[in-house]
C-alpha cells in the first residue's frame, strides 16, 4: 500500500505557507475536508506537518446521494493516518442566495459550530490558486473595486474562528497530483462542472483558455489584496483627524481626499453608526455606497443602509428615524 505521506518538500512547503500566514504554527488545526481532491491533499498535507495536532470534519449537505459514502471514505483515509474525523449532517435551506450559496452558509456555520465544541481556533480549507483566478474573473465581471479583486484572503477571523487558507500558491494540478501518489480516489461532485453555476463556467473558461495561468491570476489578486491593505491602514490613519461625532451626528471632512479614501471614510463612518445604534446585519460596504458618494460630493443628500447623509464642505451622518408603519 503506498504512503500516504507527501514529498518532505511539499511538507516543508506546506509548513512554510501555513506558518506564514500568522508567523506561527497552530498548536491544533481543524480541517475541512470534503472528500474532493483538494481537500484530500490539504488532509494529507497538514497530517503530515503537524502529526497528532489536525483534526477534520466533513460536511454531508445531503444533496446528492453519493454524498454520505464519500463523508466515509473521507473517515477511512483520516483512521489510516490517525487523524480524529467528524461527520456533519447539514439541511441546505432554499433562500434566494442560490443553492451554492446556501449549502456554502450551512456548511460554514457547521464547521464553526463543530471547531468550537471542539476548542479549534483555526480552520483551514483548501482553496487554491485556481479558485482564486475563478474568484477573481467573477469579480471582473461583476465591476468590483480593489478589496473585491483582492479575491480569497488567505486569513479571516470569524469571531472566535480564525480561518485559514495555506494553498492560494498551490495549483489544482498540483494538488491532485499529491492525492494521486497516495493512490486515493477522490470524490467527484459533478456540480463542479455544470456551467450553469458562475464559478463552473469560469473554470471551464480557463481550460479553454491555457494562456491565462492561475498562479498569475492568483498573483494578481495578492497584489490587490495588498494594495487594499495599503489603503485601509492610510483610511484608519484619516479617520482619527476626519471624522468626529457630535450630539449623534457624525461628520467627515473630504477636503483634498482622492475618491477612494472618501469611499473609505463614509463605509466606516455608516458602520460606526450602525454599530451604535444596533442597526442589524452589521456593515460591510460595498458598491452601493457609491450613489451616496455622488450625492455627498456635489452637495446634495441621501439615505443608505438607514443613515441619513447631507453633503457640503463637511458631510453630515447621522441615523434615519424609524419608517412610520403604512396605515390601511
Amino acid at each position: 500500500m503506498p504512503s500516504l505521506a507527501p514529498a518532505p518538500d511539499l511538507i516543508a512547503r506546506f509548513r512554510r505557507d501555513l506558518e506564514a500566514l500568522e508567523g506561527t504554527l497552530p498548536e491544533r488545526l481543524g480541517l475541512a475536508v470534503s472528500g474532493g481532491p483538494d481537500s484530500l491533499a490539504l488532509l494529507l498535507l497538514a497530517a503530515a506537518a503537524l502529526p497528532g495536532r489536525v483534526a477534520a470534519a466533513t460536511v454531508d449537505h445531503g444533496l446528492r446521494p453519493e454524498s454520505a459514502l464519500e463523508a466515509l471514505h473521507v473517515e477511512h483515509i483520516c483512521d489510516r493516518l490517525g487523524c480524529p474525523h467528524s461527520i456533519l449532517n447539514v439541511e441546505v435551506p432554499e433562500g434566494r442566495a442560490g443553492l451554492q450559496a446556501e449549502a456554502r452558509r450551512a456548511r460554514y456555520a457547521a464547521l464553526a459550530r463543530w471547531a468550537a465544541d471542539e476548542g479549534i481556533v483555526h480552520l483551514a480549507t483548501a482553496h487554491h490558486a485556481d479558485d482564486q483566478a475563478e474568484t477573481l474573473l467573477m469579480r471582473l465581471q461583476r465591476g468590483s473595486g480593489i478589496a473585491g479583486l483582492s479575491g480569497i484572503r488567505p486569513l479571516r477571523r470569524d469571531g472566535d474562528l480564525t480561518i485559514v487558507r495555506p494553498l492560494l500558491s498551490w495549483s489544482k494540478a498540483e494538488l491532485v497530483h499529491i492525492v494521486g501518489d497516495a493512490a486515493i480516489e477522490p470524490a467527484d461532485d459533478p456540480s463542479n462542472r455544470d456551467t450553469r453555476f458562475d464559478r463552473a463556467a469560469l473554470r471551464a473558461f480557463l481550460a479553454r483558455n491555457p494562456q491565462l495561468d492561475p498562479k498569475r491570476l492568483a498573483r494578481t489578486a495578492e497584489a490587490a489584496r495588498e494594495a487594499d491593505e495599503a489603503l485601509a491602514w492610510a483610511a484608519d490613519q484619516l479617520a482619527e483627524d476626519r471624522i468626529t461625532c457630535q450630539g449623534g451626528e457624525w461628520r467627515i471632512d473630504p477636503a483634498g481626499l482622492p475618491r477612494a479614501f472618501r469611499r473609505r471614510l463614509l463605509s466606516r463612518a455608516i458602520a460606526e453608526i450602525r454599530r451604535e445604534h444596533g442597526l442589524e446585519p452589521p456593515w460591510t460596504g460595498g458598491e452601493d455606497v457609491d450613489g451616496l458618494l455622488s450625492a455627498l460630493d456635489e452637495g446634495g443628500a441621501g439615505t443608505l443602509a438607514g443613515i441619513m447623509g447631507r453633503g457640503g464642505a463637511v458631510w453630515h451622518l447621522r441615523a434615519a428615524p424609524p419608517r412610520r408603519p403604512v396605515r390601511s
